[in-house]
């Protein structure tokens, strides 16, 4: 068994092909060889029909995947490296081949979901978080913007959720993921095993016969904080700027609001105006068209300066003081956000 196949496990059960994201260590973060052996996975099972569904999951208690290796991003990066381009390009991919997947494609949610975990879940057919759910998209918090699809179903969560999740990074628990549309079903953890034999077992013809069989294990999450604050969320992140949501927040006067504003000035403002940019341009596109966006703009954070300031105050020095160019959202103009969502002169992603 090479390295690959430690950090990322296949099976075969029945008719359900099965994923095991295997770095508990490290919280199930993806490597790029991850990705490419995820995506050669898929393809391969894609077209076996012995293969009627697919489970992804994460090994430990801990996390499906706590992101991308944001550490060795960082290190390829700062050093002119090709990784970072490698592994974004390979990882985008990879999202969209899940979202286009022909057969069911089912994650379970169970512990931390964050940025590339979200990838290699959310754009499936079938989500199920667990009551150890924690969903975060905290992207711009390291100076990057909420990618892997992100554009995409942040776009179509209810109301304002999209752009308030991506301009805050707030962390979800299962009720809100099903609130919000970024995932389908609760199940409690300790029935996922027997949900995992229920799936292997079961005639999954197509993807309704997928959706019968986990809800008859579903639970009800109980109430959605998010649904009680939908009102004000919607009233406050509708601006048509960040400084416009900002003001909003600052007027309202509210312990709440005024908590979110901190959040938000703290961010890297130059990724908080893309990631606004993103989230509604992202309804307007599929989730080609997303994916094809999220690349243009990532090749413009690895060749900038806000990723590895906020990498390195989160996760290398972890002083959490990171000095953010330009430092306001004033000093970023327009035509410094359009540039992050212009053509490049090498090309778009080319999907299969």
């Amino acid at each position: 068994m090479t390295d690959t196949d430690d950090e990322i496990v296949f099976g075969r059960e029945g008719g359900l092909g099965t994923v095991l994201l295997n770095r508990p260590k490290a919280l199930n973060a993806l490597t790029h060889e991850m990705c490419v052996a995820l995506d050669k996975q898929l393809r391969d099972w894609a077209t076996d029909g012995g293969i009627k569904a697919v489970l992804v999951k994460g090994a430990g208690e801990k996390a499906f995947c706590a992101g991308g290796d944001i550490r060795k991003l960082y290190d390829e990066g700062r050093a002119g490296g090709r990784y970072p381009y490698d592994f974004y390009h390979d990882e985008y991919i990879t999202n969209a081949l899940i979202h286009y997947f022909p057969k069911p494609y089912v994650s379970f949610l169970d512990g931390i979901v964050m940025g590339g975990g979200c990838g290699v879940s959310i754009p499936g057919s079938h989500r199920i978080a667990t009551e150890r759910v924690m969903f975060a998209m905290p992207e711009t918090g390291i100076g990057l913007f909420p990618d892997v699809g992100g554009s995409f179903f942040l776009s179509r969560c209810p109301g304002r959720v999209g752009e308030y999740l991506a301009l805050t990074g707030a962390r979800l628990k299962a009720a809100d993921c099903v609130h919000a549309g970024v995932a389908d079903w609760h199940v409690p953890s300790d029935r996922l095993i027997e949900l995992e034999t229920a799936l292997k077992d079961a005639d999954l013809t197509d993807f309704e016969r997928a959706s019968a069989v986990i809800a008859t294990f579903a639970a009800d999450p109980g109430e959605a904080p998010l649904a009680q604050m939908q009102t004000g969320i919607d009233r406050l992140f509708s601006g048509d700027s960040v400084e416009a949501i900002l003001a909003a927040l600052d007027d309202d006067g509210g312990e709440w609001a005024a908590k979110q504003a901190s959040i938000i000035r703290a961010k890297s403002p130059t990724s908080s105006k893309i990631a606004l940019r993103q989230v509604r341009e992202g309804a307007k596109r599929d989730f080609h068209g997303c994916m094809q966006m999220e690349w243009r703009m990532v090749n413009r954070i690895i060749a900038g300066h806000d990723f590895y300031e906020g990498t390195r105050a989160t996760v290398i020095d972890k002083d959490q003081a990171p000095k953010w160019q330009p430092p306001s959202l004033e000093q970023v103009s327009e035509a410094d956000v359009d540039a992050y969502f212009a053509p490049l002169d090498d090309g778009d992603l080319k999907f299969d």
